[in-house]
């Protein structure tokens, strides 16, 4: 679930169904938004609440009208196992997934192009992802106990937390 940045809508994804809530209890603004084959794992507004992002574990991400619930563009396609998360950049021109196939990966908003090469370092399912709120660094959790911190530009990875291990963060 998310909410819209001018707090107006709410966000919901189920089964293979996206739906757009108003804010008032139990009113949806508009019908199902459908085009996933699979479950969808995450969902996400843009800053300006004029697009949604959803993940799937039919390993596609996919961009939206927030008001008319279109498609933009042909799905994002790359990972190679499902898709658990999903995350608009501070300024809405990247998203970030993480995925089953243990790989972190950013797409540019506009194009659906990747943007460099995916994120390795994780050595189970990528469950969580985030911007930071300057949109200069990306975050990942991980099954397997492990949080990273990457430089979004580079993809650099920048530091590490874990039960087992640390190292420091610059």
């Amino acid at each position: 679930v998310a909410y819209s940045a001018d707090g107006t809508r709410i966000l919901s994804g189920s089964d293979t169904t996206i739906h757009i809530w108003g804010v008032a209890p139990g009113t949806s603004i508009d019908k199902p938004v459908l085009g996933h084959s699979r479950r969808i794992q995450s969902v996400a507004f843009s800053p300006d609440s004029t697009r949604i992002v959803s993940c799937s574990a039919d390993m596609t991400i996919r961009i939206w009208d927030a008001m008319s619930g279109a498609p933009i563009g042909d799905p994002l396609r790359g990972h190679t196992a499902s898709v658990y998360s999903v995350a608009f950049s501070p300024d809405g021109t990247r998203i970030i997934s993480g995925s089953e196939d243990r790989t972190v990966r950013i797409w540019d908003a506009m194009s659906g192009i990747p943007v460099g090469e995916p994120l390795r370092g994780h050595s189970y399912t990528v469950s969580s992802t985030a911007f930071s709120p300057n949109g200069n660094r990306v975050v990942s959790g991980s099954h397997d106990n492990t949080i990273r911190i990457w430089d979004a530009i580079s993809g650099a990875l920048i530091g590490e937390r874990s039960e087992e291990h640390t190292s420091e963060l610059q």
